[in-house]
């Protein structure tokens, strides 16, 4: 990612907001990173942003595989929401729906959120991102 996502990580930890990071090491640096966030509200759910992998390995599969390994382990495991706003495409292929987040209300609109969870309803819940979302805009 760039400037703005880094911001975006160093704002999460400040708030405390963060619940799990993972980096996919490449040498001394970073192949990949993501983040997974708490909701402010609905309590209990979880934002997975930012993602991001490193130019040298896009379409490889490898973002997917991050994503992928955290939608095993936090909605499936531990049977929880969690939402992405993103390229529909590719989360799409992590398990993510749109039509499941069709009733969600969102500061970011529903055009591109995404929805996962332990069963397949489609929740009615406003969505309200820690404090260092809005400091995006």
């Amino acid at each position: 990612g760039g400037p703005q996502e880094a911001q975006l990580v160093r704002n999460l930890r400040a708030e405390g907001a963060v619940w799990q990071e993972t980096v996919m090491p490449w040498g001394e640096e970073a192949a990949g990173y993501l983040a997974i966030s708490r909701f402010v509200a609905p309590d209990g759910w979880l934002c997975l942003a930012p993602v991001a992998v490193h130019p040298y390995w896009q379409g490889e599969g490898r973002g997917q595989f991050m994503v992928a390994q955290a939608v095993e382990e936090f909605s499936k495991k531990l049977k929880r929401f969690m939402v992405v706003v993103g390229d529909g495409k590719f989360y799409r292929r992590c398990g993510f729906l749109a039509t499941r987040a069709a009733r969600l209300t969102s500061p970011y609109g529903t055009e591109n959120t995404l929805l996962i969870g332990p069963h397949m309803s489609v929740p009615t819940e406003t969505l309200i991102y820690p404090k260092a979302f809005a400091k995006l805009t």
